[in-house]
């Protein structure tokens, strides 16, 4: 069920990184009251000062399994969730440390699943509410040198499938946005690796605006890449044979070698 997002209190995690920040302030512009949540105090602070009222700041880390169990109680009565935070774990399975598995796990997969867990209960309570997951393109379109990133991406669409189906008639609203690579923030703008010229990528406003329209109109699953990787995630969903061969002629694990190389200390 669709809802309005005036009057709203919306959780949004991952709120300290270029996409959060552009998810928070398209909330904020739809009229709800934003409760942002993120590791560094210091940038929640310049998320206030920019937006002003209707703003509520919670620092926590969500690789801290203490702190995302405490986090909705300090979050209290939220009526939407926006489970943005991510880590990138790029790179080979034999590259990460055990830590490093766990820690993009928690943080990528295990974090929403709980932070749904505990809020959805009075969102059902009351007939009304919305999860939105920000997974990403490799949810659905698996690439070399990016096994546990696509493990926790992939997680992350079954999971927002399946709850949304648990939770039809309810009046709670359950949506998964996949962005693609995206421009000026986020985990690939800070690679700094250049595409070939005329690929254009989606903008932090243009996933903003894909996550209040998925809750506005609840949808399901949402896409915010350019029409050719759109088509070839579809493809990969019949033929992942033929793509995952086709990417690795155009050079993927290379790039996914120096996105690796450029996140490591993100881990």
């Amino acid at each position: 069920m669709s809802i309005t997002l005036a009057g709203r209190r919306a959780l949004v995690t991952g709120a300290t990184g270029g996409l959060g920040r552009a998810i928070a302030r398209a909330l904020h512009a739809r009229g709800a009251t934003v409760v942002a949540t993120g590791r560094r105090e210091d940038a929640l602070e310049e998320l206030r000062a920019e937006l002003g009222d209707r703003v509520e700041l919670l620092v926590a880390d969500l690789a801290d399994r203490d702190q995302v169990a405490g986090l909705p109680s300090r979050a209290a009565s939220v009526e939407v969730l926006v489970a943005n935070a991510g880590l990138p774990a790029s790179g080979r399975l034999e590259s990460f440390s055990s830590e490093e598995i766990d820690r993009a796990l928690d943080v990528n997969l295990r974090a929403p699943m709980q932070l749904a867990r505990a809020l959805s209960p009075a969102m059902v309570e009351r007939g009304a509410g919305h999860l939105v997951f920000v997974s990403s393109l490799n949810g659905k379109l698996a690439a070399a040198g990016t096994s546990v990133y696509t493990a926790t991406k992939y997680g992350l669409r079954g999971f927002a499938a399946s709850l949304r189906a648990d939770l039809r008639r309810s009046g709670v609203g359950v949506s998964a946005v996949f962005p693609s690579f995206v421009a000026d923030a986020g985990m690939w703008a800070d690679t700094d690796i250049e595409l070939p010229r005329g690929v254009r990528l989606p903008r932090p406003e243009d996933v903003a605006d894909a996550v209040v329209g998925a809750i506005e109109r609840d949808r399901g699953e949402v896409d915010v890449a350019p029409v050719g990787l759109r088509l070839v995630a579809g493809l990969a969903g019949v033929a992942p044979g033929l793509v995952a061969s086709l990417a690795q002629r155009l050079g993927s694990a290379e790039v996914a070698e120096q996105a690796a190389s450029a996140q490591r200390a993100k881990r």
